[in-house]
């Protein structure tokens, strides 16, 4: 065979110093000198500069000091270094005046938040910088304990801080022990709370900049909101609700004089009049199907109905529930025309 198949491999980055080049090499330092035949095993010596020749010798090696070579080796990263840091500095001042312009596309005033952790660490770092006012719309009858110990190492300290804090819940919150251990804990006249029959889905604002509401039902995906139109939208939808909803320092208002019947049960009643089923008016209300049902049977008892459809005539003849609105006659004209 010829001579290039015996000669033994040799392979690493051009950077780099192998185990027989390091022993070669410092065998050379400590003896002054190494046998050119010897670098056979480690040509990397050679191809690094960190020996030379002998000028008395050629068939010998000297060592370069190890000073020496490395400022040599290191010229080239230096300079690869340098120039990288001219292209981040040049990209840089390239596209920061184009920030102004990215920031008024609506598309990337929309983040979308994927899985619980970041959107409760999101939410964190929000409300951590609010100085004026955080806004809350929480549907359904009750509220995890945990969920409620988080709201409070938010509101505590943005009340300390002179922000305002306002919780909109659903009636069928009233009854929640969770809750008023919640509010137990905040000083006299904080943070605002009132409640109302129907709720929009959960909504949080922070300081009228930024807002979150979720965007599957499971919530495990939401969207954080900093386009000020949107968010403008959103406040004054909350301030609508906010005016038609009750304070929960307030008796809810009373339903028809000498008639046994909550609240609650008057708002189930006005959605089964409506025609809605037990489930859809469980969820509307944010009470569970069995508690639903549980308010009908007594409606039923209390007006002695014998069915659902003579409940609903009752319920409308009492004035428990308005009479469900007629539909308008028609015009002769295609809706699609």
């Amino acid at each position: 065979m010829g001579e290039d198949e015996a000669k033994p491999a040799h392979s690493h980055g051009d950077r780099e110093l192998c185990d027989a080049g390091l022993r070669l090499y410092t065998e050379a330092l400590r003896k002054g000198r190494v046998s050119r035949a010897d670098l056979a095993p480690a040509p990397c010596l050679i191809d690094m500069a960190l020996v030379h020749p002998d000028p008395r010798d050629a068939a010998w090696m000297r060592p370069v000091p190890p000073a020496t070579g490395l400022a040599h080796l290191l010229q080239p990263i230096t300079r690869e270094i340098s120039e990288r840091i001219r292209l981040s500095t040049a990209l840089a001042d390239s596209l920061a005046p184009l920030t102004a312009v990215a920031s008024e596309d609506p598309n990337l005033a929309i983040t979308v938040l994927e899985g619980v952790p970041r959107i409760n660490a999101t939410l964190d770092d929000a409300m951590t910088l609010a100085t004026r006012e955080i806004l809350t719309a929480q549907p359904g009858s009750t509220r995890p304990l945990k969920a409620l110990q988080q709201g409070l190492g938010h509101a505590l300290p943005a009340i300390e801080r002179g922000a305002t804090v306002r919780h909109l819940y659903q009636h069928s919150a009233r009854y929640c022990p969770h809750l008023r251990d919640y509010l137990a804990r905040f000083p006299p006249g904080h943070p605002q709370v009132r409640t109302l029959e129907q709720s929009i889905e959960r909504l949080i604002v922070v300081d009228r900049t930024v807002a979150f509401i979720p965007a599957t039902r499971e919530r495990d995906v939401a969207l954080e909101i900093r386009h000020p139109a949107l968010v403008t939208y959103l406040v004054q939808v909350y301030e609508v609700l906010w005016a038609q909803a009750t304070p929960l320092t307030e008796q809810l208002p009373a339903v028809s004089p000498g008639t046994p019947v909550t609240a609650v049960q008057r708002s189930i009643a006005r959605l089964l009049v409506e025609g809605n089923t037990d489930e859809v008016a469980a969820r509307k209300l944010g009470i569970s199907v069995r508690t639903c049902r549980s308010h009908i049977a007594k409606l039923t008892q209390a007006l002695n109905a014998s069915g659902r459809t003579h409940l609903g005539a009752l319920l409308v003849q009492s004035g428990i529930a308005p009479a469900p609105a007629a539909a308008p006659p028609p015009t002769g004209v295609d809706p699609q025309g």
